[in-house]
């Protein structure tokens, strides 16, 4: 019988306990229903969406911390992790992102064969994202594309077909999470340099917050771009100028490049997504 403190062990390893996560992959995909749906997405389609993110999360980050176990002992922010410590065994992690997995394919199962065939792409990604860092020079990028894929996957489950604005709306978010994560990657930097693996925020050298900036710049350019091609008014285009308010606030936290403060920046995109969502949904509700 698997004890309550165990159980704790697989929720910090599911990264349960810090839902920023699940948050910013939530957001692009609730983004993608109202606009596919034109304000009205299918109950159950949302609910198999919303509980998917949930558990296809989960299982990513299991997934991550069995392929970094031999580098998070020697990371400041991740020397604690369940696997790290040796509180949960490699065997353990593998069956938890399995089971994880299989309930998420269970719940796509009672969508259309094209969301299907796309959740099978979605899961690959997510299962390799975390070996990238070995061998790519931006592995944000990568994770940008595998936490984007929420974006096709609604679309094709609302419309069964997969329009141009998806994959603008998916260049989009691409950016935006490379923003986000390379804020995330300089809280790292000093580690990840020790060990030698590669993130953003190494690669872009001391143009790191540069780099981040014109990602976010211009994912707010594609954004009015989705907002255009879909006719979107006052209250979507006001919720882009918030946002823009938002990300301006980030680059105050980052621009010296301190740890707490870049982590702080990273947080703080949860309401970037949000307040994009809220301005989506209140269009359509006008």
């Amino acid at each position: 019988m698997i004890s309550f403190k165990r159980l704790d062990y697989y929720k910090q390893l599911m990264r349960l306990d810090k839902p920023i996560g699940i948050l910013l992959l939530l957001w692009p995909t609730l983004w993608a229903l109202w606009l596919a749906a034109k304000g009205a997405p299918d109950s159950i389609i949302l609910w198999v969406f919303i509980l998917g993110t949930v558990l296809m999360r989960s299982a990513g980050c299991v997934i991550n911390d069995y392929a970094d176990q031999d580098f998070d002992p020697h990371v400041e922010r991740t020397k604690n992790r369940p696997l790290a410590t040796g509180v949960v065994s490699s065997k353990e992690a593998l069956l938890l992102a399995t089971g994880l997995s299989f309930c998420a394919f269970l719940l796509i199962l009672n969508l259309n064969s094209l969301t299907i065939s796309l959740s099978i792409c979605a899961l690959f990604l997510a299962a390799s994202y975390p070996f990238t860092k070995r061998f790519f020079a931006i592995p944000q990028a990568y994770l940008g594309i595998a936490f984007s894929f929420g974006i096709p996957m609604a679309f094709a489950a609302q419309t069964n077909t997969i329009p141009v604005i998806a994959w603008l709306l998916m260049a989009a978010n691409l950016l935006w999470v490379i923003a986000y994560d390379t804020e995330y990657a300089i809280v790292d930097k000093t580690d990840d340099l020790k060990i030698g693996i590669k993130t953003s925020a190494i690669t872009f050298g001391r143009f790191d917050v540069a780099g981040i900036m014109l990602c976010h710049i211009i994912f707010i350019g594609l954004m009015f771009c989705v907002g255009q091609l879909q006719s979107l008014g006052v209250a979507y285009y006001l919720s882009l100028n918030i946002a823009l308010g938002l990300i301006m606030y980030q680059y105050y936290l980052i621009r010296d490049r301190k740890p707490a403060d870049c982590f702080k920046a990273f947080l703080h995109n949860n309401w970037v997504g949000a307040i994009i969502f809220i301005g989506i949904a209140l269009d359509y509700f006008i």
